[in-house]
């Protein structure tokens, strides 16, 4: 890629970037949220088109006006987000758009088994006939590599590929990623998780503002330097984590035989759960297995089947999200953009949603407009949101920048318990440290913190005691200081017995 520029009105998100790929190595595309990576990948895979620069595959130079374009060259893309159909077979995804559906219904074994010989051929073996949405979600992502290389894929994009995946199933990515180098293919990965790029990088490219700032092949990168240069500082260090003799033993948050249903049965089957007072309860688990639901149970958003919900002693089960916000509960959507912001809105309307139905700020019915942008003012200049506009759309703020608005919304009423899911999903590494002080801060308040992610690291620097779901039930629980990393990842596989 020579001199890739690309502009949104007055935003330039890349500007006359090259980037070198080579058969045969990975190479890892960091940078801060709104740095330009992803629109430097998009142009790669034909989804957005470049102002200017060329591109050139093999050294003939490409025209890529469609992600169709880009697979005809041998360029494929797997998104954060599947692209699959749930309802449809593996062989059926993985031969989509290539065969006629009438075609299809009258080849299938022929089909099934093309598709079963690409994935022994490939290292990546799935059963062809099996229903894609039934699969656990490293097997869909294993299908969604398939299904590029099956239509003759030499250039792999990977956006975020380890975001919900643990320890084991990330190994076994790694594993396939480095096998498809060695059989000379070239691989992207835009990720934000610096211990695997220097597990698994050969190259790595840091881009800032729209422009590439760092290139670097592996022994001349650690992960001290790509941070710097991603931020433009060095990181703050956490403060430590509370000694267990520091934690109250007031409960403030406790499930008993917490049952709520899922797609084809229980998702959160019989939970409980304690969070102590000035504590960070982290919940560990492969995707799948719970956690929405049980984020959901909690909040308000799902009704729970059997089982109850306390807040400080206080029956809570079946209130609505207005009444547990009342009880004393703050949460933090995984899905900030579609859960926790309505993105139409200014900075500081998203800020007083929380405080308005409390009746903070109307007089009478009236909404008191100067009282809203004077708290979001000091919100916004307390949680350092950039811009500092509080009439902007939060649509048009960072992904960073829009979770410390969610962040600055729920911690402002100080409350009792804070239920955070994947807080830092998505986000670079100078707004995820600011989003980790933030919890330990309020935690240090004497919040109990109830922290759902799917990033281990995450969980083992903030967390006191850390839980695993596996298929909704808690199957393991330990104090994070005695966290032995392999029974963890054992107990995400479903391998562990009850601790």
């Amino acid at each position: 890629m020579h001199g890739v520029s690309k502009r949104y009105g007055d935003t330039l998100a890349n500007d006359a970037v090259d980037l070198t790929l080579h058969r045969g190595e990975v190479h890892a595309v960091l940078g801060e949220n709104g740095a330009g990576k992803t629109t430097l990948m998009s142009t790669l895979f034909g989804l957005v088109a470049p102002d200017a620069g060329r591109i050139e595959i093999d050294g003939t130079e490409a025209r890529i006006g469609s992600p169709q374009d880009a697979l005809e060259l041998g360029v494929g893309m797997v998104h954060q987000h599947f692209m699959l159909v749930p309802d449809l077979t593996v062989a059926e995804n993985v031969v989509l758009g290539t065969e006629r559906p009438f075609n299809l219904s009258l080849r299938r074994p022929a089909v099934e088994r093309s598709v079963r010989e690409a994935g022994e051929r490939f290292g990546i073996a799935i059963d062809p006939a099996a229903r894609t949405g039934a699969l656990p979600v490293e097997i869909q992502q294993r299908v969604e590599i398939l299904k590029l290389l099956y239509r003759g894929a030499e250039i792999l994009i990977l956006d975020e590929p380890t975001a919900v995946l643990g320890p084991a199933q990330i190994d076994s990515l790694l594993e396939v990623l480095a096998s498809l180098r060695d059989e000379g293919r070239a691989i992207a990965i835009v990720t934000h998780k610096l211990p695997e790029v220097m597990a698994i990088a050969d190259r790595v490219t840091v881009l800032k503002s729209g422009r590439r700032v760092l290139s670097g092949e592996r022994g001349s990168f650690d992960a001290a330097s790509l941070a710097r240069a991603m931020t433009g500082a060095e990181l703050p260090e956490l403060p430590p984590r509370a000694a267990r003799a520091d934690v109250a033993d007031t409960v403030r948050l406790r499930t008993k035989g917490l049952v709520v249903a899922g797609r084809g049965g229980r998702a959160v089957g019989g939970a409980d759960i304690e969070v102590r007072e000035g504590e960070v309860l982290g919940v560990a688990g492969v995707e799948g297995n719970g956690q929405r639901e049980l984020f959901g149970a909690l909040t308000g958003e799902l009704a729970a089947d059997e089982g109850s919900i306390e807040i400080d002693g206080r029956p809570v089960t079946g209130l609505s999200p207005r009444a547990l916000h009342e009880a004393g509960l703050a949460y933090v959507p995984a899905d900030r953009q579609g859960a926790g912001l309505v993105l139409d809105m200014s900075v500081a309307d998203n800020l007083a949603l929380a405080a308005v139905p409390a009746g903070r700020f109307d007089t009478r019915g009236l909404l008191r407009r100067k009282a809203i942008r004077a708290e979001a003012e000091r919100l916004i200049e307390s949680f350092r949101i950039v811009p500092d506009d509080p009439d902007l759309p939060v649509a048009s703020l960072s992904g960073g920048n829009q979770q410390k608005v969610v962040l600055a919304r729920e911690l402002a009423r100080r409350p009792a318990v804070l239920i955070a899911a994947s807080p830092t999903q998505g986000l670079d590494v100078g707004a995820a440290a600011d989003v980790h002080r933030r919890l330990l801060d309020v935690r240090e308040r004497g919040t109990a913190v109830l922290l759902i992610s799917y990033d281990l690291d995450e969980l083992r620097q903030l967390s006191d005691r850390i839980l695993v779901l596996h298929r909704g039930a808690v199957v393991y629980e330990t104090d994070a200081e005695r966290v032995d990393i392999d029974e963890l990842g054992m107990a995400m596989a479903g391998h562990q017995p009850v601790a």
